[in-house]
């Protein structure tokens, strides 16, 4: 089982909202998944990035594998 730390896509349509998602990488984006670890909000100014560091780290050192773009705000967040 491929562990990915990734982003679930939420809210209306042209006004995304995400949420950081511990997933099995076979399920669809926006399906099933593991554990939720935090949100990403692009549309308010500045950026809302909250990621619970303590899960995330767990996840991490347990074989997750974060997606690029969750790399970015793993980075951001000071994790």
């Amino acid at each position: 089982m491929a562990v990915k730390i990734r982003l679930r896509r939420m809210g209306a349509k042209k006004a995304p909202f995400y949420r950081v998602v511990v997933a099995d990488s076979r399920y669809p984006r926006d399906g099933r998944f593991i554990e939720e670890i935090g949100y990403y909000n692009p549309l308010e100014n500045p950026e809302v990035v909250k990621i619970d560091t303590e899960k995330a780290q767990k996840w991490i050192a347990n074989g997750a594998q974060p997606t690029d773009t969750v790399k970015d705000l793993l980075k951001k967040a000071g994790i």
